[in-house]
């Protein structure tokens, strides 16, 4: 775990932990005994991939540095209804505060590195990589994305901040491919940033425009049919890093993937998930 991340996650915690729990877990504090001594198993109750078990270790010695956590399944495993992946043994006020936190974190990602390699099993044979987006929930942007890399995706941009990524609106608002991408080709010079610039084209006569454009490094077919996008990628030649992009689901990922396409960015990764059905089973030791 990097340092950035690890930072990132302490804050996410604290945050979390404050908006959950703010001044005490009543519940506990009225029903149980604070001295008592508890362990819990965190139980799969649906077939899928894990993620979120270092995070999920990492919120349990957050809320108490003295909880035992024994790790049986790691992240990006295969895991069967009725596994177990981890034991925590402690002290039950701080199991039951952990308890949703961990859940709700767990759940979610293991759900978007389960659906994840769905569409990365469809991809087998081609050389296209299933990208995320941003439709990501507010926040959760790094866990999300670090899910879809467990199931084995790929990261896209992570914000505005590390990519200029040129879309439909910017070109209308800039009159044209040419000069969205002029503008931000002086921006790159004027500023010294050093990020890479994509950009999203709608039809043929918008790629022609951007292959005639300098400064370039990828481009984004936004809703081509498999064979439009077949023939764009004929047309950019390798010169361009391609991506297609606009409604891909899972039954058409496959066809895109034959075109040649270098990515497919796929927003359903994280904006719509089912989340992966785990829970945490309690006794008394």
């Amino acid at each position: 775990m990097d340092q950035e991340y690890k930072k990132e996650l302490n804050y996410f915690v604290q945050q979390a932990l404050e908006e959950d729990v703010r001044d005490g877990d009543h519940t506990s504090l009225a029903a149980l005994p604070e001295d008592k001594l508890g362990e819990a198993k965190l139980l799969v109750k649906e077939n899928g991939i894990l993620a979120g078990i270092e995070v999920g270790v990492e919120i349990l010695h957050q809320v108490d540095p003295t909880l035992q956590v024994e790790v049986f399944i790691k992240d990006g495993q295969d895991v069967v209804v009725g596994d177990i992946a981890l034991i925590a043994k402690g002290k039950i006020h701080s199991i039951l505060k952990a308890e949703r936190l961990v859940l709700n974190v767990m759940q979610r990602m293991s759900g978007i590195a389960t659906r994840t390699a769905e569409y990365v099993k469809e991809l087998q044979g081609t050389k296209a990589r299933v990208l995320d987006t941003r439709k990501t929930t507010p926040l959760l942007r790094f866990l999300e994305k670090k899910a879809v890399v467990i199931g084995g995706g790929v990261n896209h941009r992570f914000g505005l901040y590390d990519m200029i990524l040129i879309k439909d609106n910017h070109v209308d608002y800039a009159g044209s491919v040419s000069a969205a991408v002029n503008n931000a080709v002086a921006y790159k010079q004027k500023t010294g940033i050093d990020i890479p610039i994509e950009v999203e084209v709608r039809n043929f006569d918008e790629l022609q425009e951007l292959l005639d454009c300098k400064g370039v490094d990828r481009v984004m077919f936004d809703n081509f049919e498999p064979e439009d996008v077949r023939k764009a990628v004929e047309l950019v030649n390798g010169r361009l890093v391609t991506e297609a992009s606009g409604g891909i689901t899972l039954e058409t990922i496959r066809a895109y993937a034959s075109s040649g396409v270098d990515f497919i960015s796929v927003g359903a990764l994280t904006h719509s998930v089912k989340s992966l059905d785990l829970s945490l089973k309690a006794r008394l030791i």
